[in-house]
C-alpha cells in the first residue's frame, strides 16, 4: 500500500491543531461481516486494509503517536475459535506489515500484558519493535492483550514493590509516579479518542492516558474506516474547545456584576 494514494489528498489542518496522540478502538468488524452473511473472522480480515490506510493517513496528517486497540484483556471471553483466530491473525499482520511500517519511518511499540499471550505473538511484536527502533517518524502503539485497568493495576504493583523496598515513600507517590510506571511512559496523553462501529463507550482503553481526550464515535464499522474518515475526525478535533478543567467566562463579569438590577426601583 502506498503512503500517498492517488486522488486522496490530506486536507490543510489549522496550524497546531493536529493531535499529538490519537487512540482508536477498531470496532465493528464482526457486525460488519455478520450483516453480509459472513463469519465474524471475515470482518477482522477486511480490517487489515483499514488499519494500514489509517496509519498512512495519520503519517500524512502529522500525528505523532497512533495507538490502536488490537486485542483486549477482556477479549479472552470470546469463543476459543475467535480468540485463536484473533491472536494468529494479529501475529501475521504484524509480520506482514513491519517492513512497510519501517519504509514509512514508523516506530512500533507494544503495550499489554505478556501472561497468556502466545509466545509467537510476543516474538513478532518484539521483532517489530527491534526492526523499527531507529525510525524517527510516527509511533504506532500496538495494544495487544491490553486493558486500561490492568495497566493501572500493574503500575500500582510496581510502585508498591518500590515502596516495600524503600525506594520511594508512600507520601511521595503522585500522578507522575503512576505515569512513569505505565507500559509506555514516554508517550504523551491521548488528545483524540476515536471508536468506529457506532458504539459509545471507551471499553477500558488507555483509561489513564485518555483522561482529557476528546471523544469521537463514528458510525462506520472498522472495515469501512480509512484515512479520509480519520482526517474528518482530525478536522472536527481542530474546532474543539479544550479547557482541561479550566473555564473562561464568555461575558464581561465586571459589567454584569455592576449592572443595575432590572427589578430594583
Amino acid at each position: 500500500m502506498p503512503l500517498h494514494r492517488n486522488g486522496v489528498t490530506a486536507p490543510l489542518f489549522p496550524a497546531g491543531s493536529v493531535p499529538a496522540h490519537v487512540a482508536i478502538v477498531m470496532d465493528g468488524n464482526g457486525r460488519w461481516a455478520n450483516a453480509r452473511g459472513l463469519p465474524r473472522t471475515y470482518g477482522h480480515r477486511a480490517g487489515e486494509f483499514s488499519l494500514m490506510d489509517t496509519i498512512a493517513g495519520a503519517v500524512e496528517a502529522g500525528v505523532a503517536v497512533l495507538s490502536v486497540y488490537a486485542f483486549s484483556t477482556e477479549n479472552w471471553k470470546r469463543s476459543p475459535a475467535e480468540v485463536k483466530f484473533l491472536l494468529g491473525y494479529s501475529r501475521d499482520v504484524i509480520h506482514r506489515c513491519r517492513e512497510q511500517l519501517r519504509a514509512w519511518n514508523v516506530r512500533v511499540l507494544w503495550s499489554g500484558r505478556a501472561p497468556r499471550l502466545w509466545r509467537s505473538v510476543i516474538r513478532e511484536l518484539r521483532d517489530a519493535e527491534h526492526m523499527t527502533a531507529d525510525c524517527t517518524g510516527m509511533v504506532l502503539n500496538f495494544c495487544m492483550n491490553y486493558g486500561g485497568q490492568a495497566e493501572i493495576v500493574d503500575a500500582v504493583r510496581t510502585i508498591a514493590q518500590r515502596a516495600a523496598a524503600g525506594e520511594i515513600k508512600p507520601q511521595a507517590i503522585n500522578a507522575a509516579t503512576i505515569e512513569h510506571a505505565l507500559y509506555q511512559p514516554s508517550l504523551p496523553p491521548v488528545d483524540l479518542f476515536i471508536r468506529s462501529g457506532g458504539e459509545r463507550r471507551t471499553s477500558n482503553f488507555l483509561l489513564w492516558q485518555a483522561a482529557y481526550a476528546e471523544l469521537m464515535f463514528v458510525p462506520e464499522p472498522w472495515p469501512e474506516f480509512n484515512r479520509s474518515i480519520l482526517w474528518r475526525c482530525l478536522l472536527d478535533f481542530a474546532h474543539r474547545d479544550r479547557r482541561f478543567g479550566g473555564a473562561v467566562d464568555a461575558v464581561d463579569v465586571v459589567a454584569v456584576d455592576t449592572a443595575p438590577d432590572a427589578h430594583h426601583d
